[in-house]
């Protein structure tokens, strides 16, 4: 079995990126854990968050829109197949999305054995730096 893709998109959500990207140009996420909107994937310009040693690639969305994620959530969130979507709604204030009148979410499920597996196989993901 190969590995299955660690991040995935809604069809609206990939909507919302293509719109974005053509305001903003190219695009990249990150989610990481906190407060607030810690927990709510931040849609930024690419290169305006700086990635670093503590962040994980999840893969990309949208033909080719990296996600990334914080180590530290990472190991809560490394045996689920994370979706990100977008709802009706204020936005967190740094995501691109918030004048759109929209949010980006994430839903998630937990991988089947075989799927978390076919991961293990394939190695840790690529972490920022």
């Amino acid at each position: 079995m190969d590995a299955p893709p660690r991040i995935l998109a809604t069809p609206a959500a990939d909507a919302m990126i293509a719109h974005l990207e053509g305001i903003h140009g190219r695009l990249m996420f990150h989610q990481s854990g906190g407060c607030c909107d810690g927990s709510a994937p931040m849609c930024y310009p690419a290169g305006e968050f700086r990635v670093g040693g503590q962040d994980v690639l999840l893969g990309h969305v949208a033909g080719g829109v990296p996600v990334w994620i914080g180590a530290a959530q990472f190991e809560y969130w490394q045996h689920t197949q994370v979706t990100i979507d977008v709802v009706p709604g204020r936005g967190a204030g740094f995501s691109l999305e918030g004048p759109e009148g929209v949010r980006f979410i994430v839903r998630s499920r937990v991988f089947t054995e075989a799927e978390a597996q076919a991961l293990d196989a394939a190695g840790a993901p690529v972490r920022g730096g």
